[in-house]
């Protein structure tokens, strides 16, 4: 009940706003935001892992993106620069459109086959849909919708085809006894998430091994070595954080199912995704900077092709090395009875998503927001009541690397070469794709 009410929350604020300006149209960077919250309600609330949930951003995204840009004839196609994407529609000559609607039905075209919740969208999009099927003629409404529906189905052709339906039959990754490896960690001793991601077809990128890191230091039991250096320092930051250490690892937490423990009760509290928070602070430099609509949905596509990728490339080198995380270490030679601050992700430890992801993220937001772009990140207040400033997109980045180590479930090493990887990956990213014409 809590979910749906937040949603429809979401809706009347929409709706009220658009009931101000001319014809009754709703404002189209409105329209846009409300679609993207929309979209991650559904997917806090159907517990998308992470990798998932940015596969899901990417595709709405840049088929949103692939209507939008005709309101602005400067904008290049993104889809047409990207891998095995069939050519796009274009709208016809002399015929009137009305692009924000073409995109919102592109993007519910895509989430309706990627997504679980299909009732709850279904229910926010009629009251969208209504506003403008009162404001437009039948003709301009019907065509509009038509349109945006033929790039929906596109985008979703290469969906079908980007290894992710075919691996959803794979068994279950439960790692080696091997020491320095990943198994299950506690307490709940999950199966290794998405373990195939690093097989991926990648959007623009070479492939998943670009930029591949060197490999992790070697595990060693002598207490002198790299290795055990390594875990004694995530063991004793732990037990030793300062307020603002604690805050900020539990503000980047951004765990999507973090499973709590009492006595013999157990039950989970579902949160924003690492991408989501990314589109989150998107959404906040839109709001801003006054971005437009063309530039809005240009923003979100750009963010979510950055998560697409490093994610792909961060899963490639995870289970490549299939490194341990502290906790397995620390429990078996430090502290058996050792629990880091945040709850340890099923999947292996070397390099840290959320460093890579956050930093490619940050990357294209500097790119297309300018440096030194401060801002106040209130992303995550409705799920986990926090908010925090920020001097720029990649003090944002540098902080969230920070936080794997201080919530005990990354080593330092690995936060900071995963987030090296992901400026690579964003600045290739930022670099390849041509924007304007």
């Amino acid at each position: 009940m809590k979910y749906l009410y937040t949603i429809f929350a979401a809706i009347v604020v929409f709706t009220a706003s658009s009931c101000k300006h001319g014809a009754n149209l709703p404002v189209d960077t409105d329209v846009l935001h409300a679609n993207e919250d929309a979209l991650t309600h559904v997917i806090i609330y159907d517990v998308f892992t992470p990798p998932v949930a940015a596969r899901i951003y990417a595709y709405t995204n840049l088929a949103s993106y692939e209507a939008m840009k005709f309101a602005d004839p400067k904008y290049n196609s993104l889809t047409n620069q990207l891998r095995e994407f069939a050519r796009m529609p274009e709208p016809e000559k002399g015929k009137s459109y009305n692009y924000t609607l073409a995109a919102t039905k592109a993007f519910f075209t895509v989430a309706h086959k990627v997504t679980f919740s299909i009732d709850t969208l279904n229910k926010y999009e009629n009251i969208v849909y209504n506003e403008y099927k009162n404001a437009l003629d039948d003709s301009t409404y019907n065509r509009s919708i038509a349109f945006g529906e033929s790039i929906g189905k596109i985008v979703l052709q290469r969906a079908m085809k980007d290894d992710y339906p075919q691996t959803r039959g794979k068994p279950k990754y439960l790692g080696f006894n091997t020491p320095g490896k990943w198994r299950p960690t506690p307490p709940d001793y999950m199966d290794g998430v998405e373990f195939c991601w690093g097989e991926m077809h990648t959007l623009i990128i070479d492939s998943s091994t670009i930029f591949m890191p060197p490999p992790p230091p070697p595990y060693s039991d002598d207490t002198t070595s790299v290795f055990m250096k390594a875990v004694k320092a995530v063991y004793d930051q732990n037990k030793h954080l300062t307020p603002s250490q604690d805050t900020i690892a539990k503000y980047w937490d951004d765990n999507p199912f973090v499973v709590e423990h009492n006595g013999h009760l157990m039950f989970a509290d579902k949160k924003i995704t690492p991408g989501g928070h990314w589109i989150g602070i998107t959404t906040i430099a839109c709001h801003q900077s006054h971005a437009d609509a063309a530039k809005t949905a240009q923003a979100y596509a750009l963010t979510s092709i950055a998560l697409y990728e490093t994610f792909i490339t961060c899963w490639e080198v995870k289970y490549k090395y299939a490194y341990n995380r502290p906790v397995t270490v620390i429990n078996e030679k430090i502290d058996k009875n050792w629990l880091p601050l945040l709850q340890t992700p099923p999947f292996p430890e070397y390099t840290a998503g959320h460093s890579t992801i956050s930093a490619a993220s940050a990357v294209v937001l500097t790119h297309e927001f300018g440096d030194n772009f401060a801002f106040h990140d209130t992303s995550d207040m409705k799920y986990i009541g926090l908010q925090r400033n920020f001097k720029s997109f990649n003090q944002a980045a540098a902080e969230t690397a920070m936080s794997r180590f201080y919530g005990g479930i990354h080593f330092l090493n690995s936060s900071l070469v995963g987030a090296e990887q992901g400026e690579k990956v964003g600045e290739y990213i930022w670099q390849k794709l041509k924007l304007t014409k």
